[in-house]
């Protein structure tokens, strides 16, 4: 029985140590795989930063300016004048005040029972 015993305990423990080797192997697999991701995004990050550096030149005035004038005639395009802008001028004023007489002898007409458009329509011959 014991005999019986220790071979099943050896055979477990072979087959137990194998696990652990395996298991072993796989996270040296998953720790290789995260360095070489970690290793590639640092790439990325950089090219990253490169093509910020490189939009950043390319979208300065004075990068641009001469290729405005070089395709000018072709775009139909043209400097922006302050004319077209507009002017303070041609803002259209704030609107005047309410008379506030006029509308508080309105509500008196009306309390009083006295309807002054009734008189409007009746100059005009409107019924």
């Amino acid at each position: 029985m014991i005999r019986n015993l220790n071979i099943f305990l050896i055979f477990t423990s072979v087959l137990m140590l194998s696990g652990v080797y395996a298991l072993k192997f796989s996270i040296e697999n998953t720790a290789g795989e995260r360095t070489a991701l970690i290793a590639e995004i640092d790439s990325q990050e950089g090219q990253l930063s490169l093509l910020k550096a490189d939009e950043a030149v390319l979208n300065q005035p004075g990068h641009i300016e001469p290729i405005v004038r070089r395709h000018e005639l072709a775009l139909a395009i043209a400097p922006v004048k302050q004319e077209q802008f507009g002017a303070f001028a041609d803002l259209p004023m704030r609107p005047a005040k309410p008379n506030t007489s006029a509308m508080d002898s309105l509500f008196e007409s009306l309390e009083a029972g006295i309807d002054p458009i009734d008189a409007i329509l009746e100059l005009e011959g409107i019924e």
